[in-house]
């Protein structure tokens, strides 16, 4: 029987590198566990009950997808954090709460992005 490998072990490292440049957001808040399946790829697990487990799994065997879904994770946590401190924010949708910031503000989160991209190895963010 032939063995079918579902992600390459070169975007295996570079999926790996991504999800230790975001580990970060398993220590946080944020109900989130990137985990590595082997030949399946990375999944990432979120919306974490304590009744059900996690609601929601996405499985990633691309890089630039991983880290794409795992920078909107982070950005939206932030925003969530500001939103928390702006009664005025907390029923705006995430895209709304990002063009209430200044620009410098955007500008700040913007460069977190970039320091993702280069912990990450990822050359196209």
């Amino acid at each position: 029987m032939d063995q079918k490998i579902y992600i390459t072990d070169a975007e295996r490292q570079k999926c790996r590198k991504v999800a230790n440049a975001f580990a970060e957001l398993e220590n946080e808040a944020v109900d989130l566990v990137v985990a590595d399946t082997g030949r399946f790829g990375f999944v990432r697990l979120t919306y974490f009950n304590e009744l059900y487990g996690f609601g929601k799994s996405s499985c990633y065997t691309d890089s630039k997808e991983l880290f794409d879904a795992l920078w909107n994770d982070w950005l939206n946590e932030q925003l969530f954090k500001i939103a928390l401190n702006d009664p005025a924010l907390m029923d705006l949708e995430y895209e709304d709460i990002y063009r209430s910031l200044t620009a410098e503000k955007r500008r700040e989160l913007m460069g977190k992005r970039s320091f993702f991209a280069e912990k990450a190895g990822i050359t196209d963010a």
